[in-house]
């Protein structure tokens, strides 16, 4: 199916580039945390990463039919200081797609009845919300001078879902199957 309107294929759009960069920046930032001693956030990093990169797939995968060059404009947080800090930025960038992004791509794409764009936002947006438990979780180690628990971290091909530990056995986001998640 291809996306019939300009809104919702703008905010298709965004959202990839949006979530493009989140996927490396977390790189950038795991690979940071490795190097200061926090080898277990870096695993967080590292997943969730991969959960951003999950989203761009989708979201590109639903506009496969919309060929040629197009300006994506997207906010992102930059800056590379310390663990806490990155972590901030983290929170903020999710709590930003949890409270302002998502809610208003999705209501658009249900209003234009685009229904493969509202899954592609759905996924996100619900995967969005664990991501930012997960790094105030993170956050609150850290400022403690501690890092997470080394317990695997888990990630949905399918939607970004992420989790710490196998506690699953289907994706409580798209019903897929935990021997599909990809481990870190």
């Amino acid at each position: 199916m291809s996306v019939k309107n300009a809104m919702t294929a703008d905010f298709l759009r965004s959202a990839y580039g949006g979530e493009s960069m989140a996927h490396m920046r977390y790189q950038i930032w795991g690979e940071s945390s490795r190097k200061d001693g926090f080898p277990n956030i870096g695993r967080l990093f590292d997943g969730i990463a991969y959960a951003e990169l999950v989203h761009a797939k989708n979201h590109f995968n639903v506009l496969k039919e919309q060929v040629g060059d197009n300006t994506v404009a997207a906010g992102a947080v930059f800056g590379h200081t310390g663990l806490v800090d990155n972590l901030q930025g983290a929170i903020n960038g999710e709590l930003h797609e949890i409270d302002q992004m998502y809610p208003v791509y999705l209501e658009t794409a249900r209003f234009q009845e685009e229904k493969d764009a509202e899954r592609s936002f759905r996924y996100a947006h619900e995967a969005e919300k664990i991501h930012a438990k997960l790094f105030q979780d993170a956050q609150s180690s850290a400022k403690d001078g501690k890092d997470i628990g080394s317990e695997a971290v888990y990630v949905c091909p399918i939607c970004g879902f992420t989790e710490i530990g196998d506690n699953v056995d289907t994706c409580p986001i798209c019903g897929a199957k935990k021997e599909m998640f990809k481990e870190y």
